[in-house]
């Protein structure tokens, strides 16, 4: 006998964000979640959030990433997949705007559950150069159930610097998540 998950449909309002126009439509129904007690921790409003926050809309992709609504919680709208395929050829990159030179915590947003992959690469480019890190995305996020710290970079004004997700080297059959990135500023200001 198969066993099989609970499905549950809820209401979810429609945002005035448009989903980005390179990436691929979502195929779940709206409101179609598969872990419901994840739906209040969904972060509607991206501008809500403490400091830089850049949601997946507003990143250059590389490749066929889809976007899906399935596994809450996300940012904004939703977030994106690597759909299984092209490893090693999609990767995701936010270029945010840096007002201020300084040490800011970088992190970065995903859901989570075992079909996610367990060592996504992550790229930093920051004043003193470059730092990768891979990410479990099968584990929880430590704030709020939807970012984790991967730690403090020194960045120059501008936009120099970025955060790049990407799915090479992640397991054929796991899925690699690419949805937000937030930058606090680590040090007050005068």
């Amino acid at each position: 006998m198969k066993r099989f998950a609970a499905i549950w449909l809820i209401a979810i309002p429609a945002l005035a964000i448009e989903p980005h126009p390179d990436a691929e439509p979502n195929t779940h129904p709206p409101g179609h979640v598969d872990i419901l007690e994840n739906v209040d921790y969904i972060v509607k409003d991206p501008s809500s959030l403490e400091g830089i926050v850049l949601d997946e809309t507003e990143a250059e992709l590389t490749g066929a990433w889809q976007y899906s609504t399935h596994t809450p919680p996300y940012v904004g709208i939703g977030y994106l997949h690597d759909q299984k395929s092209g490893k090693g050829e999609k990767s995701v990159t936010w270029r945010p705007y840096i007002p201020r030179a300084g040490n800011y915590e970088v992190r970065i947003s995903h859901c989570y559950n075992v079909r996610r992959a367990t060592n996504t690469p992550v790229t930093i480019r920051h004043a003193e150069g470059e730092t990768t890190i891979r990410i479990n995305q099968q584990e929880v996020p430590e704030h709020g159930r939807l970012f984790r710290t991967l730690g403090t970079f020194r960045f120059e004004a501008g936009n120099t610097g970025s955060i790049t997700i990407s799915n090479d080297g992640t397991d054929p059959k796991k899925v690699a998540i690419a949805d937000a990135i937030q930058l606090i500023p680590a040090e007050p200001g005068p």
